[in-house]
């Protein structure tokens, strides 16, 4: 059975950092495109950071390019997500969703399986 499992989430003040971690199981990560997408209340879920099958083509949402950093190790079957000078309109729950394709694409609807997501408010 395909899961993911997101981690990592908390609550941070602003300019801190966060690394968000997405493990999943049940399948073969060197065959699928990672996403990570957030959804903050009242919004539509967004794609932030996406991420090829062998992590050689990446692509990041302009609001966070500069800060957010995608990253997979298809040996620990985990892709990570590294956050930093995060903003408090970095605050949603952020998810991660995986598809069978060597590309990937911001477009939350290309993506069949999702994690249940993690938290991450940015606060003082």
């Amino acid at each position: 059975q395909l899961q993911l499992l997101e981690s990592g989430g908390g609550l941070v003040q602003p300019g801190g950092s966060l690394r968000l971690s997405c493990a999943v199981s049940g399948f073969n990560l060197d065959y699928y495109a990672i996403g990570w997408f957030r959804q903050a209340p009242g919004k539509e879920r967004e794609g932030v950071s996406c991420i090829s099958t062998r992590g050689g083509s990446t692509s990041y949402a302009d609001s966070v390019k500069g800060r957010f950093t995608i990253s997979r190790d298809n040996a620990k079957n985990t892709v990570y997500l590294q956050i930093d000078n995060l903003k408090p309109e970095d605050t949603a729950v952020y998810y991660c969703a995986t598809v069978f394709s060597r590309l990937c694409v911001l477009k939350p609807e290309n993506y069949n399986y999702w994690g249940q997501g993690t938290q991450v408010t940015v606060s003082s």
